[in-house]
């Protein structure tokens, strides 16, 4: 065997490159994160989410990231006669470019580790707005968002103007607080602003003409009820019923006002089908516009206080209005401006529309407003126009002071407006029980109605058309009783109608099987009549439960001590704003038991009602996390679980809040 050399025998180590120490952790991570960076913006072992520390604010007066360098047009325009693709031209590089080169390599020099580059250029959409409004010609104009369905992806752009100019008509607004509290964004319109798409003029159905002979000795009905071509429930007219009592639940301090009414319906006449009032049924309730409101309607329009009142004939060429319901097709009737404008009309429950704006510049007189109004009209304008119906929505008198040379005929506006709808109200008691005692006792009907609220543009805050007229009627009972004075004797009444004895809540109550009835604020107030009639069945007095939430049970605890039962073994109360502060789905949680219970026993059902639609979505998620923990599900087969009990009459959820021109 031969001998081989020795040699001296050598390692040789191999250094890792230096990387930053991590942070050790406890919390092992699936999968690999070897190919993810670790810097003061990247912490890969760390799985709490967290805001990114170490993020840089842009200031918005440096908008070098803007910048970018321009070809001439003559490198632009370069072609050549090959078909093989050229290479592209290297953009020119920036002295931040450099800088930023030099930093980098000086960073590798000294072995340091280099800073996050990602820069924080928007935290909100203010930020995001005034970033693209300084963004140039040439690059991206905007960033599409999921579409919000209010139209503002068919919006098109304005030639703006960045500052005056010679020769540019920018566009002067009106100097009004009612323009200023509309806070549209018109910057860059001005007078030859190219506007497309403008929508065009809704069309006159409406109107107005001097009466026949025949009708000059006619007689109309009384100012406090609706006129009789307004039919809500045809063929039957609108109930005139007296006003009994009224009285209000909650105390001073109450975030929401709520009333309760004592409605006498001994009268009310009799129906096809012998239908009645029924246990979870919703009267109709035909409000009117405030006196103030269509009085400054008139003087913004210019209508003589001399003819407001005075009888006129109207002819319509289509349509429902002014019947509510009526049939589709023309008509001609007898009646004043002032109770189209009270009884018909609605003048502030609903957006604007494209249409009312286009009327609105049509008959103005004054170029600049004109053209703000053709703008809301246009496409251009979209995103105003959108901006504008989603906040609170803006009464027709708004308008009208926003852009005062715009005085459209009444009959035109008329055309445009929509029709004041009939807004409908639970009622909280049986009604089989609720009568007067006495000699000549009396049938009632009951209703609970929260008044709704949004700011006023004149400052303060103006009340929803139904409930506003509601409580009107009820202070004027309040403080005559105060008086000394026998309610009675002011003659107030409600016109009303049997409206919606076939709902939900009514066709689903049923006098056999336990019953979980979970309601928040005015939701709560059917409730108080199943409670009732469940007490008239001796076997059925302890199968019933009641679960209450409210903001403060000293304020706005509605109904306490009148839902005749020993409320503390049936209800429960649970407070947001004091106490333990919980929310009425918490208590769902924690009545985990009764839940099941309830919902799969023989006949049991689960009703829920509340005056927002974020109360209904609470309380189902709640329903959800039940289902989930009582009966091992996942979540998906939870919410099944609750869709097949809705779907065989078990579990009915009804949210109040109806849309403006039903509920306010």
């Amino acid at each position: 065997m031969g001998m081989f050399p020795l040699f001296p025998a050598r390692l040789h180590a191999v250094l890792e490159p230096l990387r930053a120490t991590a942070p050790k952790s406890s919390h092992t991570i699936n999968g690999d994160h070897r190919n993810i960076p670790i810097s003061t913006t990247s912490h890969p072992d760390n799985p709490v989410p967290e805001e990114p520390r170490g993020v840089q604010s842009l200031s918005f007066t440096d908008m070098s990231f803007n910048s970018s360098a321009s070809y001439s047009s003559q490198e632009a325009e370069t072609s050549t006669d090959s078909d093989t693709p050229s290479t592209p031209a290297t953009e020119l590089q920036s002295d931040t470019d450099e800088l930023a080169q030099e930093k980098t390599a000086g960073d590798h020099k000294t072995g340091r580790q280099r800073s996050a580059s990602t820069v924080l250029i928007s935290q909100n959409a203010e930020d995001m707005r005034r970033i693209l409004e300084n963004v140039s010609i040439g690059g991206t104009q905007k960033v599409q968002p999921l579409c919000c369905g209010g139209g503002c992806c068919r919006s098109q752009p304005l030639t703006r103007v960045s500052e005056p100019v010679s020769g540019v008509n920018i566009v002067t607004p009106p100097e009004n607080q009612a323009y200023r509290d509309l806070n549209l964004k018109v910057d860059f319109l001005t007078l030859d602003s190219e506007l497309t798409n403008v929508v065009g003029l809704p069309e006159k159905t409406v109107s107005f003409s001097s009466i026949p002979a025949s009708a000059v000795d006619m007689k109309l009905g009384p100012a406090d009820h609706p006129p009789p071509f307004v039919q809500p429930h045809p063929p039957y007219n609108v109930y005139r019923a007296p006003l009994y009592h009224a009285r209000e639940l909650t105390k001073p301090g109450a975030e929401k006002r709520t009333y309760h009414f004592d409605i006498d319906v001994t009268d009310y006449p009799a129906e096809s089908g012998m239908v009645d009032f029924v246990v979870g049924g919703a009267i109709g309730v035909c409000p009117r516009n405030k006196d103030e409101e269509a009085d400054d309607i008139f003087n913004q329009l210019g209508i003589p206080k001399a003819i407001r009142d005075k009888k006129i004939s109207v002819r319509t060429t289509k349509g429902r209005w002014p019947t509510i319901w009526g049939d589709d097709k023309p008509r001609e009737l007898i009646t004043t401006r002032r109770e189209l404008l009270n009884w018909c009309a609605d003048i502030q429950s609903y957006a604007p529309t494209k249409a009312l704006f286009r009327l609105l510049a049509e008959y103005n007189s004054d170029p600049n407003e004109k053209q703000i109004l053709m703008f809301l009209s246009s496409a251009q304008g979209q995103g105003a126009f959108c901006d504008l119906r989603t906040g609170s929505h803006v009464t027709v008198s708004q308008l009208l002071h926003a852009f005062p040379s715009s005085q459209p005929p009444l009959d035109h506006l008329l055309s445009a407006l929509n029709t004041l709808m009939p807004r409908f109200y639970s009622l909280s008691q049986d009604p089989l029980l609720s009568c007067t005692k006495g000699a000549q006792p009396r049938r009632l009907v009951e209703v609970a109605v929260s008044v709704a609220e949004s700011k006023d543009w004149k400052g303060g805050m103006r009340t929803g058309v139904g409930s506003g007229y509601l409580e009107k009627l009820a202070r004027r009972l309040i403080d005559a009783e105060k008086k000394g004075i026998d309610p009675r004797t002011l003659n107030l009444h409600v016109p009303m109608f049997r409206g919606l004895m076939a709902n939900p809540l009514a066709k689903r109550f049923a006098s056999d099987g336990p019953m979980l009835l979970i309601g928040a604020g005015v939701g709560v107030a059917p409730f108080r009549g199943f409670v009732q009639r469940r007490l008239q069945s001796a076997n059925c007095a302890n199968k019933v439960w009641v679960l209450q939430g409210v903001r403060d049970s000293l304020l706005d605890e509605l109904y306490r001590g009148e839902w005749g039962v020993d409320e503390e073994k049936v209800r429960t109360v649970v407070q947001s704003r004091r106490g333990e502060s919980k929310y009425v789905q918490e208590e769902v949680r924690h009545q985990a038991d009764l839940v099941w219970f309830v919902i799969n026993a023989l006949d049991g059902r689960v009703f829920v009602c509340g005056s927002s639609k974020g109360m209904g979505e609470g309380v189902e998620a709640a329903l959800v996390d039940v289902a989930m923990a009582k009966g091992n599900l996942n979540e998906e087969e939870a919410r099944q679980f609750w869709e097949n009990k809705k779907e065989a009459g078990q579990y009915i959820a009804v949210c109040l809040t109806l849309p403006l021109d039903m509920c306010d």
